[in-house]
């Protein structure tokens, strides 16, 4: 199994990039071959000081292996992504890969 989690920062000049960052990945990442599990929402405010806090967005997609999370990186799908969803919206980004 192998987890690519991506924690997103949005760009506070767009009132609308939370949204439009979700309603983006669901449209065009959702549906690439080779996912098993996908799921995407806005951070959850928590008392507890150990959790993260500053990020807007985050993004959790599981593949059976590497090599379908590399096939998902240069998909049509998450390129169009990038430039017409991602670029306009975020301020920041981290990506955690691991198996």
């Amino acid at each position: 199994m192998f987890s690519h989690v991506v924690i997103f920062w949005t760009d506070p000049a767009n009132l609308h990039a939370t949204d439009e960052l979700i309603a983006g990945a669901e449209k065009y990442l959702r549906p690439i071959p080779g996912i098993l599990q996908f799921h995407i929402g806005k951070m959850v405010g928590s008392h507890r000081p150990v959790v993260e806090q500053t990020y807007q967005v985050a993004l959790n997609v599981i593949f059976h292996d590497k090599k379908a999370q590399d096939d998902y990186q240069v998909h049509p799908l998450h390129l169009e992504f990038v430039e017409k969803v991602l670029k306009p919206t975020k301020k920041h980004v981290v990506v955690y890969d691991f198996e």
